[in-house]
């Protein structure tokens, strides 16, 4: 339970970083609020990454991994259609933002997963 949270709260700052650095992605709204756009993005993540990864499977292998960019931006683009749907505040104006916000997520969930992540249960057994 304590890893979910962690890695929501992760996924939440690393979205917040991107609507702060990328001028396409907007939030007006309140800091709780937010949160509910973060959840959203998780979901949209848990239950599209999955299907877009498995249809683009070749386009991944042939482009070396970077097609998960325009993954990225699509998952983006699905949070901003369904935060604008439910008025959720959250606003992106169009692929490039998406992009540039997918980049901004990817890189800072990243750098925040190592710099929060738990020592290793092979490290933990020799303690």
């Amino acid at each position: 339970m304590r890893h979910a949270l962690v890695r929501f709260l992760v996924n939440a700052l690393a979205l917040a970083a991107a609507v702060w650095l990328v001028p396409g992605l907007h939030y007006r709204g309140t800091p709780a609020g937010f949160l509910v756009v973060a959840a959203v993005f998780g979901l949209v993540n848990a239950l599209l990454r999955p299907i877009l990864v498995i249809l683009t499977c070749p386009l991944i292998v042939v482009t070396l991994g970077l097609f998960t960019l325009v993954i990225n931006a699509i998952l983006l683009l699905a949070t901003g259609a369904l935060s604008r749907h439910w008025e959720l505040g959250f606003a992106v104006d169009g692929f490039l933002p998406a992009f540039a916000g997918g980049l901004i997520i990817g890189l800072s969930g990243a750098v925040l997963a190592l710099v929060l992540r738990e020592p290793r249960a092979q490290a933990r057994r020799d303690d």
